[in-house]
C-alpha cells in the first residue's frame, strides 16, 4: 500500500510494482531530458548536411561548366609521353 500525503490518495499495489514503475518513469523523464539537450546538435547537422548539399551542388555545375567549355581533346593528348 502506497500513500500519497498529502492527497486522499492510497495506491495498493505490491512494492515491486511501485519500485519498477518507479524506475521506469525515471528513465522516460531522463530521456526525454537528454532528447530536450540534444535539438541544438540535430539543428546543426540539419544545417551542415543541407549546406554540404549545396556545396556539392555547385561543385557538380562548376566541373560540368569546366568540362563543357574545354575544347575537345585529342585522344592521344591526354596520355602521358614515353
Amino acid at each position: 500500500m502506497v500513500e500519497f500525503w498529502p492527497l486522499p490518495a492510497v495506491l495498493v499495489a505490491p512494492l515491486y510494482l511501485v519500485v519498477l514503475l518507479s524506475l521506469l518513469a525515471g528513465f522516460v523523464i531522463g530521456a526525454f531530458a537528454a532528447w530536450l539537450n540534444g535539438g541544438r546538435r540535430r539543428r546543426e547537422a540539419r544545417l551542415r548536411a543541407r549546406r554540404i548539399e549545396a556545396l556539392e551542388r555547385e561543385l557538380a555545375a562548376t566541373q560540368a561548366r569546366l568540362a563543357a567549355s574545354r575544347p575537345a581533346a585529342l585522344p592521344n593528348a591526354a596520355a602521358p609521353p614515353n
